[in-house]
């Protein structure tokens, strides 16, 4: 089988994709995978570092807010979609894929078009519960979308052909194991508290969080974990200003970044995070509860819709940025701490929403694709 996988401009909508190649060439070693993504793009970098062959086109996005610089930006795109589109026609004949797979992103707008123009089976997923412009216009004619969240579906035409099949989740993070990972921690008896803002750091979640430590330091009763991020490095200072020195408290552990995920969300009790996709299918995966603070600088607010759908169940607590305080956040750990059970209740809940599967599931998709693709002619 060889598959043309077609995504970018975001982790999250890469990770997907590098995921399920990683299992194609796992279970099915004989698959011969090419990755398209935008050139400059993130996916230029992790793509080859994970293995895959890659190639690029140049594609941009449509800004929306008028101005005479972002004139000339869409100018500028309406030429690159002229010519995104014969360099991906032009990778599409070169490879002859039996099925290309979208995972989102600009890029994979020209790629999945054009492999559908030129008779080739098409697949697109979807990772958020409201769902982006490209997955949306593409969805029209995909032979199938597949969704990480039931409640996408509402969204599409009534025509797609949409099947749920969840996100897919790192195996190191699906099989790591709580009381395995508190020993190797450290961690006492007390919940612990893990919370970030994402790899490059969020301020407004770091403001309120620094407040949170310097309470929980006071208190004593939590042990927390967090990752401040990239863009944020004044944060140890902040908490300097606050009076809160971290060599007194062994119990708070502050990062600029977190690279033992896995552990650390295995051992929480409690996670305070963005509501990005792929985060919440690994709460979900490890059955953690949740203070969910969307970020409200995303397309489509997606972050928001992502998040009420574990508020809808009761598996998260949401937070809107805009009336996020360090008072707040106290208050809504307190009460979720002071119910019995109520951390494991909301986890219970996340863990019932889970999909474990997702890559087995999106393969077997992918075959049935091809199989009826196949009978047709």
């Amino acid at each position: 089988m060889r598959v043309l996988f077609a995504g970018g401009g975001t982790a999250g909508h890469i990770n997907p994709a590098l995921a399920i190649a990683g299992y194609l060439r796992e279970k099915e070693p004989d698959t011969e995978i090419l990755y398209v993504g935008n050139k400059g793009g993130m996916e230029e970098r992790l793509v080859p570092a994970a293995g895959f062959a890659f190639r690029s086109v140049r594609i941009s996005g449509f800004q929306r807010k008028l101005s005479l610089q972002n004139l000339k930006r869409n100018a500028q795109t309406l030429v690159r979609v002229v010519t995104s589109t014969r360099q991906a026609r032009k990778i599409i004949r070169e490879f002859q894929p039996d099925i290309c797979v979208g995972t989102g992103g600009y890029v994979s707008g020209p790629v999945i078009r054009e492999a559908m123009k030129l008779g080739v089976p098409a697949v697109i997923h979807e990772q958020n519960a409201y769902p982006g412009i490209t997955n949306k216009m593409l969805a029209k004619k995909a032979s199938r979308v597949m969704l990480a969240v039931a409640d996408a579906q509402q969204h599409f035409d009534r025509g797609a052909r949409c099947v749920l099949t969840g996100n897919p989740v790192r195996q190191e993070l699906l099989r790591a194991d709580r009381e395995d990972s508190r020993r190797l921690l450290g961690l006492d008896a007390r919940p612990l508290i893990l919370s970030f803002g994402g790899s490059l750091g969020a301020r407004s979640i770091n403001e309120a969080v620094a407040d949170l430590l310097v309470r929980s330091a006071r208190t004593g009763k939590y042990q927390h974990i967090h990752g401040y991020g990239q863009y944020s490095k004044w944060m140890p200072a902040l908490l300097k200003e606050k009076g809160l020195d971290l060599e007194e408290y062994p119990f708070i552990s502050l990062r600029e970044y977190i690279d033992n995920m896995p552990q650390c969300m295995a051992a929480a009790d409690l996670v305070i995070c963005r509501a990005g996709a792929i985060t919440l299918s690994e709460l979900q995966a490890q059955g953690k509860g949740s203070i969910l603070i969307p970020s409200p600088n995303v397309a489509e607010n997606h972050q928001y819709h992502n998040a009420m759908a574990l508020v809808n169940r009761g598996a998260a607590v949401l937070i809107e940025e805009k009336d996020l305080t360090g008072e707040l956040l106290w208050q809504k750990v307190e009460e979720i701490f002071s119910r019995p059970g109520g951390a494991r209740e909301l986890g219970r809940h996340a863990a019932e929403m889970s999909i474990s599967d997702a890559c087995p599931r999106i393969v077997k998709v992918m075959h049935q694709v091809l199989r009826e693709s196949k009978n047709a002619r």
